[in-house]
Order: structure tokens, then C-alpha cells, then sequence
């Protein structure tokens, strides 16, 4: 598999939910029940919070 582009990245970033700390990103996972499967990380592009799917 390939690695993506700088621009396929920028796209996943644009397209994911932002939340401005971990915190609040974690607590949105809660909020939903998928904390356990989910978990945040502090993007490059927009130096704010998107959760991912833990695999």
C-alpha cells in the first residue's frame, strides 16, 4: 500500500470533526460510546484534536 499524499492528508483532516483539546475529543468518543475504540491525536495541519479508529 502506498503512503498517501500531503494533499490526501489535508483532505482526511478537512473531512474529520475538530476539537480544540484532548480532552474534549475524548470526551465526545465517551459521549458517543466508543471510547475504547477510538483515540485522539493532535493533527499537523489544523493543530487541533481528531479522534481515529484504534485498530
Amino acid at each position: 500500500m502506498k503512503e498517501p499524499t500531503r494533499e490526501e492528508r489535508q483532505l482526511r483532516c478537512f473531512r474529520k470533526r475538530r476539537y480544540r483539546t484532548q480532552g474534549d475529543a475524548l470526551d465526545a468518543a465517551m459521549v458517543a460510546g466508543v471510547e475504547r475504540k477510538r483515540r485522539a491525536y493532535l493533527c499537523q495541519y489544523c493543530r487541533q484534536w481528531h479522534l481515529t479508529t484504534i485498530g
